[in-house]
């Protein structure tokens, strides 16, 4: 069992907590950039796809069922005694923005983390190819659909709330790209 970092967003770390985040999807990069990987593995399911696809999961950056994740967020230390820690997290301030010195996700210390995730499956797909069970378990509600901006998901909330949260994270038009991702499922321990 290996254990490595993973950054999430504050509406994601809130969705972890409350239980509604059991998977992530996080792009494929690959050393011949995404053009090497369409042109070797079409999208198709023919063998040679298939055994490309085993041999890249086993080698998947977020690990393989079994290992470990620990939560990366954003945070502060409170406490001005080196020997003592105050940790607060960002994503617990809803509502209101303390006027804080919060500190990025990547220069969270492990013994700060506060979530502990155990991966139960990893796989490659486009990014588009989510289900609506998939979007759901991002942790993607229906309060808020983006119908204007997806009008082609008019008839799948969770996929179109999903594409909304991937181009929010990523950028304006990275859900429209397809990218490849790794799709990895976790539980929280």
């Amino acid at each position: 069992m290996k254990e490595r970092p993973i950054m999430f967003s504050g509406p994601m770390v809130r969705a972890l907590l409350s239980g509604r985040k059991t998977q992530t999807r996080r792009l494929f990069k690959w050393k011949g950039g995404h053009a090497g990987l369409d042109s070797m593995c079409p999208r198709s399911t023919n063998e040679f796809v298939d055994v490309v696809f085993r041999e890249l999961e086993k080698n998947c950056p977020y690990g393989k069922p079994g290992d470990r994740l620990w939560v990366r967020e954003t945070w502060l230390d409170r406490c001005t005694d080196p020997h003592v820690a105050e940790i607060e997290y960002r994503a617990d301030c809803v509502g209101f923005m303390p006027d804080w010195k919060w500190k990025p996700s990547i220069f969270m210390p492990k013994i700060y983390s506060r979530l502990t995730l155990e991966v139960t499956a990893v796989r490659c797909e486009r990014l588009q190819d989510i289900s609506p069970d998939d979007a759901r378990a991002e942790g993607c509600g229906t309060d808020e659909i983006p119908w204007k901006a997806f009008p082609a998901l008019h008839d799948n909330p969770w996929v179109a709330t999903y594409a909304s949260l991937w181009d929010s994270i990523n950028g304006a038009g990275s859900w429209a790209s397809n990218p490849w991702v790794w799709v990895i499922s976790f539980c929280k321990i």
